[in-house]
């Protein structure tokens, strides 16, 4: 556990926990020093719910409201480490990445470290709200975000780089897979609310796709739609 004075929390002790939590992802496999570099430098604690602060740093997912959590450090870190894999020696390694399920930001937090800009796609108009406010609190610059359907993916832009789903669905909408740059990696966790697991599409042609099928996970559902509130 990553704990920290949570009556009476420090910046110094922040680091400390972030400083752990990234030890702790690298003791589980996480190796890309870039990936935990990023763990290292981004606040989670701007991102939780003050209910939960003094646990931001346990490898743990958390509530944020509207019956959503944000994401277990080991799963944003692993698929960040997933989409940005190929292109060890840089430090921006892709151009644009759409990422599907906002929530508090944290996530899209951690991507705009490896890419030009952010287009992230949040169905509920609060937590959009919230994630903005949290981006710029840490002056993240380089994202953008629609409250939308995000099944839909970011129809009026280009084709991205990378597309990352931080919900789960039983199969990948198409809208999405063409949405994808050739030679891309789309990332998402596909299943039901008992069983999923990590899906990569590379896509290689205009509608030749590899699959593979990586480890388990426990994600919300991604839901078609978008809602004021919940």
């Amino acid at each position: 556990m990553n704990s920290f004075n949570s009556n009476h929390p420090t910046e110094l002790s922040y680091e400390r926990a972030r400083k752990a939590l990234a030890e702790s992802l690298a003791e589980k496999g996480i190796s890309d020093i870039r990936v935990l570099e990023a763990i290292l430098k981004t606040p989670r604690h701007f991102f939780v719910d003050g209910a939960f602060i003094s646990r931001a740093y346990e490898d743990m997912s958390l509530p944020i409201g509207y019956k959503q959590t944000i994401s277990q450090p080991y799963v944003v870190a692993k698929m960040t480490e997933i989409l940005i894999k190929g292109n060890i020696l840089e430090k921006k390694p892709l151009g644009t990445i759409l990422e599907i399920g906002t929530g508090c930001g944290y996530q899209t937090a951690i991507l705009s470290r490896f890419c030009r800009k952010v287009f992230s796609v949040e169905r509920i108009k609060p937590l959009a709200e919230r994630a903005e406010k949290n981006l710029e609190k840490i002056r993240v610059k380089n994202f953008f975000i629609r409250w939308a359907d995000g099944t839909l993916g970011w129809p009026t832009y280009k084709k991205f780089d990378a597309i990352i789903c931080a919900a789960a669905i039983d199969k990948i909408p198409e809208k999405l897979k063409m949405q994808l740059e050739i030679g891309g990696k789309l990332i998402c966790p596909c299943g039901n609310n008992k069983k999923q697991s990590l899906v990569l599409l590379e896509k290689k042609h205009k509608n030749e796709f590899v699959e593979t099928v990586l480890e388990s996970v426990l994600f919300v559902p991604m839901l078609e739609g978008k809602i004021i509130d919940s």
